[in-house]
């Protein structure tokens, strides 16, 4: 059973997180509706979340089954970023010819540049897919405490 009202709410399905936009300044997590204000959007610094199992070259590669995440510095070349997703029926190609197809952080500072959000976030984050929900919720807990410390009023949630 998912809590909803639990600030650690992410949707766990098999390979991917997925959710919609979530306020997690609050102590309770609300879906974001058509009324929501597009000034916080603006001013908002936005993170990506990625299930692409990706990471810098220096960092430890993804176990399979793990619920661990790997950080990626807004700064980081993202020519040493690496893909260690496992599955045997997952295409890395796209990610070889572009890494925006996984982790699209040039478009996300092409929002800022174009005034439609506000910064970018510091720190990006990136699961392994293909975890089991119960393995993530720690981990999404742990992660959720990172986002509510920066103020995070939204995230890039980019499901690979």
């Amino acid at each position: 059973m998912i809590e909803r009202d639990k600030p650690w709410f992410i949707l766990a399905n098999y390979r991917i997180i997925c959710a919609t936009l979530w306020s997690i300044r609050s102590s309770r997590i609300t879906r974001r509706r058509p009324g929501f204000p597009l000034g916080r959007l603006r001013r908002a610094g936005w993170p990506i979340i990625s299930t692409a199992g990706l990471h810098r070259r220096e960092d430890s590669p993804f176990v399979a089954g793990a619920g661990d995440y790997r950080v990626i510095p807004d700064d980081a070349d993202t020519d040493t970023l690496m893909m260690s997703h496992v599955s045997t029926n997952f295409d890395r190609t796209g990610f070889f010819q572009d890494v925006n197809t996984s982790f699209p952080i040039d478009r996300l500072h092409e929002l800022v540049e174009d005034g439609f959000i506000g910064s970018v976030a510091a720190r990006h984050y990136s699961f392994m897919g293909a975890t089991p929900p119960a393995v993530m919720e720690p981990v999404a807990r742990d992660l959720a405490g990172l986002l509510k410390q920066d103020h995070v009023d939204a995230v890039l949630l980019v499901p690979v």
